[in-house]
């Protein structure tokens, strides 16, 4: 009996690959074989999907924004404006390995935007909707006049803090991140939710 394959949970398991190779090794070093190595297989396990490496970053550029659109519609969802507010905040900062994963390919795409138009168009588009998720977290909390320039002050603040955790992980710690992240909301005058023990205590 011919062995089943599902070829969607395959190519999941692929790009999740490729995602920590990039994070890892950077773009110059990124490659389907380095891809194979990881998974363990022969490079003929990524080419059957992705005969090329940038077949293969366009379906990574792909997932992130699909991730993103979805993420983004979860967020917005939450009912209570407070409780929104601290959880779209908290989706920027590096709170464990699978988004510090996320956060090093995405540093390692954008420090090559001119290798492939596609990098920046879908990091464009990326930012576009996390600047979109802040603004309707943030509005009804401030001014009108002030919300261009909360959103401004919330993604460089946060982007800083990711390159931060990256490049000193020891350092900036997931506790320490939300500690400041909540330092930095009183400085511009953004509400926390209420503390609650069981989601601000991080394994």
């Amino acid at each position: 009996m011919p062995i089943q394959v599902d070829h969607d949970a395959r190519r999941a398991e692929i790009v999740n690959a490729a995602i920590r190779v990039l994070g890892e090794r950077g773009f110059a070093s990124f490659s389907l074989r380095a891809v194979s190595d990881r998974l363990g297989g022969s490079v003929t396990l990524v080419t059957h999907y992705f005969p090329s490496r940038e077949a293969l970053l366009g379906k990574m550029l792909e997932q992130q924004l699909d991730e993103a659109r979805a993420t983004k519609e979860e967020l917005a969802a939450i009912e209570d404006p407070h409780a929104r507010l601290e959880a779209v905040l908290r989706f920027f900062l590096v709170l464990d390995d699978d988004s510090m994963a996320i956060e090093r390919a995405r540093v390692a795409l954008a420090s090559h935007r001119n290798n492939d138009p596609s990098i920046p168009r879908d990091l464009d588009l990326i930012d576009a909707l996390m600047r979109d998720l802040i603004r309707t977290s943030i509005e009804e909390f401030i001014g009108r006049h002030r919300v261009d320039i909360t959103v401004d002050l919330v993604r460089v603040w946060t982007s800083g803090v990711v390159l931060s955790a990256i490049e000193h992980p020891d350092l900036w710690t997931p506790e320490r991140q939300i500690e400041a992240l909540h330092h930095f909301m009183s400085l511009v005058n953004l509400p926390t939710a209420a503390p609650r023990p069981e989601t601000d205590r991080v394994a």
